[in-house]
């Protein structure tokens, strides 16, 4: 257990942001001291402990590390209940769960990207949060500051640019501009990305899934640049239309026709977004067809099974689970299809139809 003590205090002082000379002079001990410690040369005095807990405001146990395994369990509750909590839509219920894990592991960084993430998805404009403008002011500065924080100290890759993508939309969205483009410009491209080199220090077994989960982020990636060129009206509709349908083609091969198993959410919205292309073109009839496919696939969203398992060849075998879907939304799909996506002025042209009506008939 000893073993562990100058490896965390290290930790904790690197997690504080303070230099060993200033960790020092606050328990009242020499810097050597504390190199020692931290080298495993020596062990700090047990009548010490209890200072050195205080000062990173951690548990006596938790310096010594002996209560990682009940850390590493609570932290799995809490991540649980959080989980079920944002596939409802209860982002304040998911500050709550956030909130009191990091009261009880305030040094937890997977406890702490969770309570950033819900105070940035309760400023959603997206949602029925009726006070999310209210939250984004409320929030920022808590949000920024974990965001800094965890750029600075995390330990985990993922979760370090995960805040630090999250802290330059926080900056983005409260017009911030400048800052954000500063933060977002210290994200690695696409081609320092470790999946380019990490194949190379693998283990035979451990390539194949290794691959797979390269095709999923590659996939995912190109789909995101794909749809921002189609949705975004960056170029004229008649290419627009021909973008969609080299998507679409791409996820029939990706997904061997599988993807509205996959994301019904992702068919739902992107088939919406068709719609309103062609209905600016005056394609009629098509516009109806991209409807009803987007209708189906809501009431696909809303039906689907609490689990459920498949297999690709490019994927291999994915399960997906009903509570692993994020949305600050707790109405279903259907009633945000209804209440929102049909109420774009492009669907005016067909507003009036019969087929348009048995659309929204057939969502109640």
């Amino acid at each position: 257990m000893q073993l562990q003590i100058g490896k965390n205090i290290k930790q904790l002082r690197k997690e504080k942001d303070i230099t060993q000379e200033e960790f020092a002079e606050q328990i009242g001990v020499s810097n050597q001291s504390v190199s020692r410690w931290e080298n495993g040369v020596c062990y700090p005095d047990v009548e010490l402990l209890p200072t050195i807990a205080g000062c990173f405001g951690v548990t006596v146990d938790r310096l010594l590390g002996a209560d990682d395994e009940t850390e590493r369990k609570r932290t799995g509750e809490y991540l649980s209940a959080f989980q079920s909590a944002i596939s409802r839509g209860r982002i304040d219920e998911c500050i709550r769960i956030a909130r009191a894990g990091v009261a009880e592991y305030p040094n937890n960084e997977q406890l702490l990207n969770k309570l950033m993430y819900a105070l940035f998805v309760s400023g959603d404009d997206s949602g029925n949060i009726p006070d999310w403008e209210e939250n984004m002011r409320r929030y920022d500065d808590e949000i920024v500051r974990l965001g800094e924080r965890l750029m600075r100290t995390a330990r985990d890759a993922d979760i370090r640019f995960e805040a630090v993508t999250r802290l330059a939309f926080q900056h983005h969205e409260m017009g911030r501009k400048e800052k954000s483009r500063e933060i977002f410009a210290q994200i690695p491209t696409i081609p320092l990305a470790r999946e380019g080199f990490l194949w190379f220090a693998l283990e035979p077994e451990e390539r194949l899934p290794f691959v797979r989960q390269y095709i999923n982020d590659g996939y995912h990636a190109l789909n995101h640049a794909m749809c921002l060129l189609a949705e975004e009206q960056l170029i004229p509709d008649e290419q627009v239309l021909r973008v969609f349908e080299k998507t679409f083609a791409i996820d029939g091969i990706v997904f061997d026709g599988l993807r509205g198993k996959d994301s019904p959410w992702y068919i739902a919205e992107s088939r919406t977004e068709l719609a309103k292309v062609c209905a600016r073109l005056g394609k009629l009839p098509e516009t109806v067809a991209a409807l009803r496919e987007a209708a189906e696939s809501a009431k696909a969203f809303d039906e689907r099974p609490a689990r459920q398992t498949y297999r690709t060849l490019l994927m291999g075998e994915r399960t997906i689970s009903r509570e692993h879907f994020d949305t600050a939304d707790t109405r279903t799909l259907r009633e945000i299809f209804r209440e929102d996506w049909l109420t774009a002025e492009e669907f005016d042209a067909v507003r009036e139809t019969e087929a348009f009506r048995r659309i929204l008939q057939e969502l109640e």
